[in-house]
């Protein structure tokens, strides 16, 4: 009887579990633009009975992102699959009766060595010139590019 319920609940719970981390990532989402949006509401409300100048619409409320996007960089990724294949190949080659075969570990490990080469020949170059940009941009006194 019980093994009856056991491709039910793996069919319910493989579907369902995603679907109700979607509904609820969109629900909060939801309520975070509605309290950002508040609370711009009453800063805007404050700054007219003070007689200041209001405060433009930040671009943020009107994208639904709160915080601006991290730039990526390669270096993160490329430690990351290049320990995971040089575990694989430590492990595959430590235990000589295990199933895993070398080359499955040398797969992660050439694409961690690829961000890694990228990261080391130019990556740092892309990282200074976003940093020059940035600092740029949030200086008042600077000239505009």
């Amino acid at each position: 009887m019980v093994e009856e319920f056991i491709p039910i609940f793996g069919i319910l719970f493989g579907v369902g579990g995603p679907v109700v981390v979607i509904i609820i990532w969109f629900t909060l989402n939801y309520y975070k633009r509605r309290k950002l949006m508040e609370l711009h509401h009453a800063e805007r409300m404050a700054a007219i009975e003070r007689g200041m100048e209001i405060p433009p619409l930040p671009i943020e409320l009107i994208d639904g992102r709160s915080v601006p996007k991290r730039r990526r960089t390669a270096l993160l990724p490329g430690l990351v699959w290049f320990f995971i294949g040089l575990a694989l190949v430590v492990g595959s080659l430590a235990d000589q009766d295990s199933d895993i075969p070398i080359f499955l570990g040398l797969i992660p490990l050439g694409v961690g060595l690829a961000y890694l080469i990228y990261y080391f020949a130019e990556g740092r170059n892309v990282e200074a010139r976003w940093l020059e940009h940035d600092l740029a941009q949030r200086s008042p006194s600077a000239p505009k590019l």
